[in-house]
């Protein structure tokens, strides 16, 4: 078979991508957008107040067309308050672990941070294999996907969220889903605005979910709520500081928050007056608060990572240098930050893991970054290798824990000295294996599970 190049402008993206011929100032208003202020204020106005999803998917449920999980008195709800000051029940307890691919393949500090911190506050959860991907690797990255598969995706796994408990001999509904990737979370909240105005597409998803067995009585289960692990922890971020060890008053901290988290469906998005004046997304801003660090504010805050799917797979120079001039660089040249806090898989992959190229043409401007929920697991005293796993990192920590009063040599030291137990077969769970098989010919129900 003959190798043919891939044609086209922009190799790798075929044929239909053409340079678009525009004039320096017509691509200069072409890509203001890039450098735009979305910010509460600018969210709210010169817009027309857009509709509150859930109101149609009552009207739905009661048409009997579609069935909602509901969070319910076990799962403990908090409720937040979102861009238009409506009411979010943010669920903190009986929580079904929707896990992150990007997260689970490259940092895997992340998800055991997340556990760690459940587990240190006696949280009950499930986390189960039986799970897919969102797709938005097809989706965004390719193309391939569509709206059709993202929304069944989305149900059939939220719907194995809500069935899953009956393992454990327990009433369906009694864990809820806790999405931790924030490309699942926007996808996943347009897909159900998607659902909830088209007929079709309810009828062409039940179909498909009708033969994998994945319907409530013949109908669609939808979520009541959509709800991210940040979320979760802003919520939960004064119970957090009741446990914190280490004291964080002498740090700079830099926020990215992540566009598929607040600029997709930003009307779900949680504002609180107590955190940067209801004017910022609160989520990690209140949290790093509330933990006593000094967040400072810097230009290009509101700048995507450069992440994008799309051009990391096709053209990630240009993820490169959007990650290190747009953001790193500004980090560290105007706010002198110490370290920045994400909350979101291809944020915190691509701040972290592309400072190296920088080294290539003299942009040294090496800056931590990582997770809120890895910081908030440092905070309390979580083991900077073993739970936050930070040496999956690119960029350099042991400046950040040393002003952080932690000795990471002696913890590099207990580290290593527990890989060798690893390697002999002796090592630690944050979770009971066997409990996070919850079908299928391998389970087997434990002892005490009906009291789970």
């Amino acid at each position: 078979m003959t190798h043919k190049e891939p044609t086209g402008d922009y190799n790798g993206f075929g044929p239909g991508w053409k340079a678009t011929g525009l004039t320096p100032a017509e691509a200069r208003r072409a890509t203001d957008w890039v450098e735009a202020k979305i910010d509460r204020r600018a969210l709210l106005v010169n817009k027309d107040r857009v509709e509150d999803i859930r109101e149609r998917m009552w009207e739905l449920e009661k048409d009997g067309e579609i069935v909602v999980h509901r969070i319910g008195d076990q799962h403990e709800p908090v409720v937040a308050r979102t861009l238009y000051g409506w009411e979010k029940k943010i669920p903190t307890n009986s929580l079904w672990h929707h896990k992150s691919c990007g997260q689970c393949g490259n940092i895997p500090g992340y998800p055991s941070s997340i556990l760690w911190l459940m587990n240190k506050f006696g949280i009950r959860y499930l986390d189960e294999t039986d799970q897919t991907s969102c797709t938005a690797w097809n989706y965004h990255g390719s193309g391939i996907g569509n709206v059709v598969s993202l929304a069944a995706i989305f149900l059939r796994n939220f719907h194995q969220a809500y069935v899953s408990a009956q393992a454990q001999g327990l009433p369906v509904g009694t864990y809820y889903p806790l999405v931790h990737c924030g490309t699942s979370f926007g996808n996943y909240k347009e897909m159900r605005i998607y659902l909830m105005h088209s007929a079709e597409l309810r009828e062409q998803v039940r179909k498909i979910l009708g033969k994998l067995g994945r319907l409530v009585d013949g109908k669609l289960l939808i979520p009541e709520e959509i709800v991210h692990y940040s979320e979760w922890l802003h919520v939960m971020r004064h119970r957090i500081r009741e446990h914190q060890v280490v004291d964080c008053g002498n740090l700079r901290a830099t926020i990215h928050p992540a566009c598929h988290v607040y600029k997709m469906v930003p009307e779900d998005v949680i504002y609180d007056d107590t955190v940067m004046d209801g004017n910022r997304v609160a989520v990690s801003t209140g949290l790093m608060q509330t933990l006593g660090a000094q967040v400072i504010d810097y230009s290009t805050w509101y700048d995507c990572c450069g992440f994008g799917f799309r051009h990391i797979i096709g053209e990630r120079e240009f993820t490169r240098s959007f990650a290190i001039d747009r953001k790193i660089k500004v980090a560290v040249d105007e706010a002198r930050s110490d370290v920045m806090i994400g909350h979101d898989t291809g944020c915190i992959t691509t701040l972290d893991k592309n400072q190296w190229i920088g080294r290539a043409v003299d942009k040294v401007y090496e800056l931590p970054v990582m997770a809120d929920c890895q910081f908030a697991a440092l905070a309390c005293g979580a083991h900077p290798y073993k739970l936050a796993q930070l040496h999956w990192h690119a960029s350099p920590f042991e400046t950040l824990l040393e002003k952080l009063g932690i000795d990471w040599q002696q913890a590099k030291a207990e580290f290593e000295s527990y890989l060798k137990d690893v390697a002999d077969g002796r090592f630690e769970t944050l979770y009971d294996p066997k409990r996070a098989i919850t079908s299928g010919p391998g389970f087997v129900r434990q002892q005490g599970d009906q009291a789970a």
